[in-house]
């Protein structure tokens, strides 16, 4: 039997309440299971800069080559103990004893070395194997302050090498999961609270990113965990405030258009879906956006930025997602409510006549403004941008040491330059050589002749530290004289040397003697390769440079290519990519500025100009697609003068605020101590609130209204003579009749 009418609409009033429900519980469930997971995310995440190496990186072929020489996998940590006079006999002796000691704490991985002492006899050092799969951070630190506890009065203690730079690594990511998020969501709920006004709608729009973000961590965690994903603590805090900042700004737009349609509708469901409607282009062009240019971090030879790729396009996924269903769930629930205590008043006479415009804004003044004089405000606001960008000439993009990694104290920096006053600056941070067995003594010698090598030894089991001095005759004595030389150690027909290098494994210095090093080994054709940390170093910073010329260019062309398909044209993606890109060049510049003249850094990591353009051009873009596709959607009704004119005056509000939240949620990464994070934090933030406030607003606005409909080239619009529906309001304040220059087809630049 037929329903009725009746039947038809109870159906239909109790899938629109069911509806929003089921919504709300889903996301609470998926939010309930990813909560708990921002405390366990170190279980799934590791900071070992080789495991992010390309596989065809010699550093990585060296690193997996290692557990047949040196055993089980172990970090070495490297105790400086130094003095202000000679150390004597005791103390020495009493050195001895604590290391001894030290090789029953958990987490290390074997008996420590022999406590060397220095030439000058100031200094001494000790080598301790730290299990690598143990909480370094962990057993540093128990290592350091057992060490103290046991050494003589007047003997200073610092442990550093690879275990200590690690577990300075690990301190400075403590912070993620705590302090992290707590600033970036109390910024956000700072900026929506002053931009609403309310005290309800700030928690809706928040919860809705909070939840984005536990779900899409649900989905990275297992998948992290099953080895599809590598995660790191870079990743994990850029993909916090990427989910946190980027849902927020899909929910202010949807927030928006809510609001437009409950002034002209009493139904609380139609105007959710009237506001879906008019957002969703938008936000899934700029999700997409987004999205396209995260995932060409998959070309890259780094796994540290192929992996951002899609575990950051999986939070953006979640965020666009979130905006789409929670946020419009939570609104038809609350409905005007929501906006307590400035509910949006019914009112569509009002509406009618202004035409939806706001009558008394900034927004409508600066679209008048660029109304009367385009030419000059997109020339003069040109100039600047360009001089802006002028500075990215002083960028130092080419690598950091890894002791300034971390921003602040770091016991480990401080160990490294005690270790290169007394012993050869490389000392615990070996040149690893691997080399065919026969071609041992003729490597041995090529290496030990190398500028920049101190000193040379051949891995044995047989050798009390695990590897024996070579010398121009061979394999010398370990131990008392006249002793033979231990025998090697054969791994699958090779053997590893070990080089000191006279200075730091991080210097500029270390790295210029491996390449060197390289470069004579194969010019040799013995087929030895070349690791350990300065080489794992130089490799990344290659593979970044190469990252950074393939990427760029082909993000480009992607976003590009959508741009053309959402607004139909040709032209007008040109100019929108090209003035992000500027926009981009500017924010670098001004970053290469304060980073040198104002912080004084050391420098920045190849990949933070890679990083820096990969989202602001994906995210600046995303203000320029809110803008134009509103503006497109005027110009069909208006002609394009005035849709620019009511699209800039529309979308000023919310743009801006979208931009704001954004660029706090992004600047709220320098709150972790990492040098890279810091940098990433600061051209991000700044370069949004560049596109923001002076892209979007002066000369996205003033090029379009200077070239007029031609803009639209080569779609429908470019051609039409005469708009459908001409503006009959007065706009005293933007001078003639916006539709008149579309209507007269002569006058239009």
């Amino acid at each position: 039997m037929p329903q009725t009418a009746t039947e038809r609409t109870t159906g239909r009033r109790w899938l629109r309440v069911l509806l929003p429900a089921l919504l709300v519980i889903v996301w609470l469930a998926g939010a309930g299971m990813g909560g708990p997971l921002f405390g366990k995310v170190d279980e799934v995440s590791s900071n070992d800069q080789t495991a992010y190496l390309p596989s065809s990186a010699e550093a990585t072929e060296v690193q997996e080559s290692l557990g047949g020489f040196l055993g089980d996998d172990s970090l070495p940590a490297v105790v400086v103990f130094s003095s202000d006079e000679e150390l004597d006999a005791a103390q020495l002796d009493a050195l001895g004893t604590a290391a001894a000691d030290a090789a029953d704490l958990e987490g290390v991985n074997g008996d420590p070395s022999p406590v060397i002492p220095s030439e000058d006899g100031q200094a001494a050092q000790l080598y301790v194997p730290i299990d690598a799969d143990a909480e370094v951070a962990d057993v540093v630190t128990e290592l350091g302050e057992t060490l103290r506890a046991d050494a003589p009065d007047g003997v200073d203690v610092h442990v550093t090498g690879p275990a200590g730079f690690t577990a300075d690594l690990v301190a400075g990511f403590a912070g993620i999961d705590g302090i992290l998020l707590l600033v970036a969501l109390l910024a956000v709920l700072v900026i929506l609270v002053i931009v609403y006004r309310s005290l309800l709608l700030p928690v809706v729009v928040l919860a809705t990113s909070l939840f984005a973000l536990c779900v899409a961590l649900l989905v990275v965690w297992h998948l992290a965990d099953a080895g599809v994903l590598l995660l790191s603590g870079q990743t994990q805090g850029i993909l916090f405030i990427l989910v946190i900042g980027a849902a927020t700004d899909y929910s202010l737009l949807l927030v928006a258009r809510f609001r437009e349609e409950l002034r002209v509708t009493q139904d609380r469901g139609a105007a959710v879906i009237a506001a879906i409607k008019g957002s969703f282009e938008p936000i899934v062009a700029s999700g997409g956006t987004v999205i396209a240019g995260l995932l060409c971090l998959l070309l890259s030879d780094l796994k540290s930025n192929s992996t951002l790729g899609p575990v950051a396009s999986i939070g953006i996924v979640f965020a666009m997602l979130a905006a789409l269903t929670l946020l419009p769930a939570l609104l038809f629930v609350f409905g005007r409510a929501a906006y307590w205590p400035r509910r949006p008043a019914y009112e569509p006479e009002r509406v009618a006549a202004e035409e939806g415009l706001p009558q008394a804004s900034l927004w409508r003044r600066l679209a008048c403004a660029i109304q009367r004089h385009p030419r000059p405000i997109w020339i003069v606001t040109l100039v600047l941008l360009v001089a802006g960008a002028a500075g990215v000439t002083q960028l130092q993009a080419q690598g950091v040491p890894q002791s300034d990694l971390v921003i602040g104290a770091s016991e480990a920096r401080d160990g490294q330059a005690v270790l290169g006053e007394h012993f050869p600056g490389g000392s615990g941070s070996p040149a690893y050589v691997l080399v065919a067995e026969d071609a041992l003594q003729e490597t041995a010698d090529l290496v030990r002749e190398t500028d920049g090598v101190d000193a040379i030894a051949v891995t044995s089991a047989d050798s009390p530290s695990g590897s024996a001095p070579v010398t121009s005759d061979g394999i010398a004595a370990v131990g008392p004289p006249g002793t033979p030389a231990p025998e090697p150690t054969v791994s699958e027909g090779r053997v590893l040397l070990q080089a000191t290098l006279a200075d730091a494994a991080d210097s500029d210095a270390a790295a210029a003697t491996v390449e060197q090093l390289r470069d004579e080994l194969h010019a040799a054709g013995d087929g030895a390769i070349v690791g350990g940390v300065t080489a794992t170093a130089v490799d990344t910073n290659q593979a970044s440079i190469h990252d950074r010329t393939l990427i760029i260019p082909i993000v480009l062309l992607v976003i590009l290519v959508i741009l053309m398909l959402l607004l139909r044209s040709v032209l007008a993606p040109v100019l929108l990519i090209l003035t992000t890109v500027l926009s981009f060049g500017t924010a670098l510049g001004v970053a290469a500025l304060v980073f040198n003249g104002v912080f004084d850094f050391p420098g920045a990591d190849p990949a933070v100009p890679l990083y820096g353009f990969v989202f602001l051009v994906a995210l600046g873009i995303d203000y320029n697609i809110f803008l134009m596709t509103r503006v497109r959607e005027e110009t069909k009704r208006h002609g394009t003068r005035e849709g620019i004119f009511r699209g800039l005056t529309i979308t000023g509000g919310v743009i801006t605020s979208a931009g704001l939240v954004l660029a706090a949620t992004f600047a709220a990464l320098s709150v972790i101590p990492i040098l890279f994070l810091v940098q990433i934090a600061f051209i991000v933030a700044f370069g949004v609130l560049l596109d923001t406030f002076v892209v979007r607003s002066l000369l996205v606005p003033a090029l379009a209204t200077d070239i007029g409909r031609a803009i639209w080239w080569p779609s429908r619009l470019a051609r039409r003579d005469a708009e459908p529906h001409a503006p009959t309001h007065a706009l005293p304040e933007h001078g003639r009749h916006a539709g008149a220059e579309d209507d007269a087809g002569a006058s239009e630049r």
